[in-house]
């Protein structure tokens, strides 16, 4: 029987990993579930009492977006991105009051006080901030909408909104009628 012979180097290296990894484990980030598969299914009825004209749900958690059509035959499913922090997250019931096909932007006064050089801009210009559609809420400032910048979509990336990929906000307009419920959760 023959042994491989432990030599010094070798028990330096086994030493030095077995101290380093404990601490790299723990250091290690939690990662966020950014993918379909990872959102947890819900149920209309745990919002709302009935669907009337429908329904939508934003979980500010899992980063989706919740769509139940009047009669509950449609349930879609998309990835969103949220507040960046619970001061800027309302939540609560509200509905969809108002469509726009190319929204302009014009930067809301707190974002004028932290972001001085920001400027408005007009809908359909490609750097728009709300991208292709936007689907307004009854509170003020804020709404359902698309983004440019596709990296935002699954993160905590915005000042109040729920952003979502230009294609799957143009696919959530075309069947989201006027006076839809919404809740944020």
């Amino acid at each position: 029987m023959s042994r491989s012979p432990i030599n010094r180097r070798t028990l330096m290296i086994s030493a030095a990993a077995s101290l380093c990894m404990p601490a790299v484990l723990r250091a290690a980030p939690e990662v966020a579930r950014s993918n379909i598969s990872g959102f947890t299914g819900q149920d209309w009825r745990e919002h709302f009492e009935t669907l009337g004209k429908g329904a939508i749900v934003c979980d500010t958690a899992s980063r989706a977006l919740h769509y139940w059509n009047a009669d509950g035959s449609d349930y879609r499913v998309y990835p969103t991105s949220v507040p960046k922090t619970d001061e800027l997250t309302k939540r609560g019931y509200t509905k969809i009051v108002r469509k726009k096909v190319g929204p302009s932007w014009t930067p809301t006064p707190s974002q004028m006080e932290r972001f001085p050089d920001w400027r408005p801009v007009a809908g359909g210009a490609p750097d728009n901030p709300l991208g292709t559609h936007a689907l307004y809420f009854d509170w003020p400032a804020y709404l359902i909408h698309g983004t440019q910048d596709t990296r935002k979509i699954g993160r905590r990336s915005s000042d109040g909104c729920i952003g979502l990929y230009n294609a799957k906000v143009e696919e959530l307009f075309a069947i989201t009628p006027i006076g839809t419920q919404v809740r944020l959760i």
